[in-house]
């Protein structure tokens, strides 16, 4: 469930981010993918440290 929040946080976020440098639909495209994919990763290692702690 961390992993989807992520990535779904993440893909939204890159493409605010993509859209306040001035980008086009493309680029919060790839803005969004990147920082989803960044976020997800994240995620997942925050779910096995968590899987593990417990």
């Amino acid at each position: 469930m961390i992993v989807l929040a992520g990535l779904v946080i993440g893909a939204f976020w890159g493409a605010m981010v993509a859209r306040k440098r001035g980008g086009k639909r493309l680029d919060m495209a790839q803005y969004g993918a990147a920082y989803g994919i960044a976020l997800g990763i994240v995620g997942l290692f925050v779910s096995i440290a968590i899987s593990h702690l417990t």
